[in-house]
């Protein structure tokens, strides 16, 4: 018997209403999310929210991991983006270092003004889903490309790794902080001492 491929559609092989559909589920799932938290969403209420019906959902969704780790990573995309904006042209005063520091700042600041999407990437972080996976993955491309930005002066064989050891950083004082083993001050700071130290040997040539 012919097995029935049961795999969401990918993103790219969407037409404009059916990414129009994918939009709303994400855009239902982010404002619950922020209304009654991560661990009481259901896949039913993100249907009724956005008007997709639930059979339709999991052509997108394969499961309401996979839902929820695509919408925290479209998210801290658009949080990149804004992120990056203010860096993006390199300015004299200051050092690769303090534009590093000045990134993970404002991008912990965006969390904590936003505590149930910090909750909601630590939880998503978990999931075993492969779909859920690949996009934490694409969520991890991203903050490399970004990060690649700020620290534009970077050579090439040190600057991945260095960026590599601030998104680990990153991820990891968030979750820290969300699950309550330190402050978010104490975490911001961690951060910013982990920037520094890995690029001090940068700043100092």
């Amino acid at each position: 018997m012919t097995k029935v491929d049961l795999s969401p559609r990918p993103v790219e092989a969407m037409s404009p209403r059916q990414l129009e559909r994918r939009r709303a589920l994400i855009a239902a799932a982010l404002a619950l999310v922020t209304e009654t938290g991560v661990e009481r969403l259901q896949m039913k209420q993100v249907c009724e929210r956005s008007g997709v019906a639930l059979g339709t959902a999991y052509r997108y969704f394969s499961s309401k991991d996979h839902l929820l780790a695509a919408a925290i990573a479209d998210w801290h995309r658009l949080l990149l983006t804004d992120l990056t904006a203010d860096l993006r042209h390199p300015r004299a005063e200051l050092s690769e270092t303090d534009r590093a520091v000045r990134f993970v700042r404002r991008g912990m600041r965006a969390y904590q003004r936003q505590p149930q999407f910090a909750r909601l990437r630590v939880a998503v972080s978990a999931s075993t889903d492969p779909f859920a996976s690949e996009a934490l993955q694409t969520m991890a491309r991203a903050d490399d490309a970004a990060l690649g930005t700020v620290m534009g002066r970077l050579p090439p064989a040190g600057g991945e790794l260095v960026r590599q050891i601030v998104g680990h950083a990153w991820q990891g004082e968030l979750t820290a902080w969300v699950t309550g083993r330190t402050t978010l001050d104490d975490a911001r700071r961690r951060l910013e001492d982990v920037v520094r130290l890995v690029l001090a040997p940068y700043d100092s040539r």
